[in-house]
């Protein structure tokens, strides 16, 4: 019999307004999930304001502890404290999914300055590159001006003969 029926059906010999709850053990290292609702439902559908009694992404010091059925005190600190808990839990996704996105812009920015160092190596190259054109083209017009002369000097010794 499931804890929700336990506690809607008061079973045999027992006055309406009487709840049974099984007190069977489970083990502290098994999770167990529990949801109720202070609404008397009788359809074995949980109810959308169901709170759940674990969080299986808390840490166990920081599990809320089961309420006080008969305070509506400790009712309403269980409610905010579930609360508390699924914005944790939340807070806890963003911030794994900004982390996520942190090293993603992080590669992306690692990625542009790698491309912005091989673009300044590059720049330096076609710099060195350049001026070495200038200075061979340089070099080979000195050389054919030098060859032109030769060229008359060898024409003029040749030609009165």
């Amino acid at each position: 019999m499931s804890l929700k029926s336990q506690l809607e059906d008061p079973g045999e010999g027992q006055g309406a307004g009487a709840h049974m709850i099984s007190t069977a053990r489970v083990p502290a290292d098994k999770p167990v999930r529990i949801a109720f609702s202070l609404d008397n439902a009788s359809d074995d559908t949980p109810p959308e304001d169901a709170i759940p009694l674990e969080f299986p992404e808390l840490e166990q010091h920081l599990q809320p502890l089961p309420p006080c059925h008969d305070s509506p005190e400790s009712m309403e600190v269980f409610k905010q404290h579930c609360q508390i808990a699924e914005e944790y839990h939340e807070v806890k996704k963003e911030i794994a999914l900004l982390e996520e996105r942190k090293k993603e812009l992080l590669a992306k920015l690692d990625q542009a300055e790698k491309e912005k160092l091989d673009a300044a190596q590059l720049a330096r190259e076609f710099e060195a590159l350049t001026e070495e054109n200038r200075t061979l083209q340089l070099a080979q017009s000195q050389c054919v001006e030098q060859l032109e002369k030769l060229r008359i000097q060898y024409q003029k010794r040749q030609g009165p003969s």
